[in-house]
């Protein structure tokens, strides 16, 4: 088991008979989940699989449709049912970080997407874990995501060593602790390449799209192609029935192309892409109304995003600056990459507003480079606490048992 200094905050204890786990309920973003510590639970995949089940209030096996999650704390919606894991990597100076997206109606977990909202939550539980050393203006913590093998760096803004709200996101009302997050390197999260298709656009039936892969394996379509004007709201769109079936049908067939795999590194058949909850991304866009470079509607797939991804996001940013895609045809400012690294400030609209983003990309004559993509967020700690395991198999009760004994 890897120790932390606050390890005692953390382990599983015993009260009345009953296991109780450690858990910080936070928001990152506009997405909400837990944060655990991977050095108190269970080994056994199968058996973490179970405790994150009990924890979000999700069914224990199979499917139940129209589950409220009232025996948990997921929220129902994707955006609030996600859950990190988190480690302290010191050798390498950093902090892992593996995500678990779950579902309100369905027992299965997806271990294959990071989610670059919630993450801006983990330098709050890295404080509180001890393995940060903050200055007046900052705590600085690098993040590496064992889901897409990526690495970003997060700095909690602070104010004369104190947690400082000053920061507004689209979505969230209020300001609270802001929060810069660095992805670095992100092309080829999922494929190992910046267009897994080999191609900038690709046709498929009669509708232009292009599929990248910045951070987040994403399909870009035009809205107007799909018939939509690219500014309705995300619950017109869940509710067009037709709209919808196409979309399905555009992301299906288009990942397969871009030859996602499973986590075991198998091809995804057609049918896992289509009841896919995590992957491919896929997002229509239009030209900006107010004051931004693009405009979305984001989808992850299977439902529209009440706001925009920031993993989205900056992939669909990075997209807009390549001449030939999709997203620089819609795009309202033309921006040339040139030989020398240089950042682009992309501002994306979306339902909630304006997501501001700066990516760092260069372009030679043989040569696509998107060097890092960064993005603001805010954060909180909602509650720390610890849950009941009221109706835990016995192999899950004893794996955490003997973690409360320290062995």
């Amino acid at each position: 088991m890897t120790d932390t200094p606050n390890s005692h905050l953390f382990r599983p204890r015993l009260h009345l008979g009953t296991v109780e786990i450690p858990v910080h309920h936070m928001r990152g973003g506009t997405s909400t989940g837990i944060v655990l510590w991977r050095g108190a639970l269970p080994v056994d995949e199968a058996l973490l699989e179970e405790l994150l089940r009990h924890l979000m209030g999700v069914p224990l096996t199979g499917l139940a449709p129209g589950n409220k999650q009232i025996t948990g704390l997921g929220r129902g919606i994707p955006t609030s049912n996600k859950v990190f894991i988190v480690n302290s990597d010191a050798a390498n100076n950093r902090i892992a970080s593996t995500l678990a997206q779950l579902a309100a109606d369905k027992s299965a977990i997806d271990w294959s997407v990071n989610c670059g909202n919630m993450s801006a939550a983990l330098p709050f539980f890295a404080l509180d874990a001890g393995w940060l050393n903050p200055s007046e203006t900052f705590a600085e913590v690098e993040i590496y995501n064992t889901n897409t093998n990526t690495t970003m760096l997060a700095r909690l803004k602070l104010k004369d060593g104190e947690v400082n709200c000053d920061t507004q996101i689209p979505g969230v009302n209020g300001s609270f602790p802001g929060v810069d997050l660095f992805l670095q390197d992100p092309v080829g999260s999922k494929t190992g390449l910046l267009f897994p298709t080999g191609n900038v656009k690709d046709c498929i039936g009669d509708v232009d799209v292009t599929c990248v892969d910045v951070s987040v394996p994403m399909i870009i379509v035009k809205a107007a192609d799909l018939k939509q004007t690219g500014y309705e709201s995300p619950e017109e769109l869940d509710g067009d029935v037709l709209f919808k079936d196409k979309l399905r049908e555009l992301w299906t067939q288009a990942a397969m192309r871009m030859k996602l795999r499973r986590r075991d590194g198998e091809l995804m058949s057609a049918a896992e892409l289509s009841s896919s909850e995590t992957t491919p991304k896929i997002c229509i866009v239009s030209e900006p109304r107010e004051h931004g470079d693009i405009n979305t509607r984001y989808f992850t797939p299977q439902n529209a995003h009440p706001s925009l991804a920031v993993s989205g996001g900056c992939c669909l940013a990075s997209a807009s600056l390549i001449e030939g895609t999709v997203a620089h045809d819609v795009s309202l400012k033309r921006h040339s990459l040139s030989r020398q690294i240089e950042e682009f400030n992309v501002v994306v609209e979306n339902p909630a507003g304006s997501l501001e983003t700066v990516i760092k990309a260069a372009r030679s004559a043989n040569t696509l480079t998107i060097q890092a993509a960064a993005y603001r967020r805010n954060a909180q700690i909602l509650l720390k606490g610890t849950v009941p395991l009221y109706r835990s198999s016995k192999a899950l009760i004893e794996a955490l048992s003997s973690q409360t004994r320290g062995e």
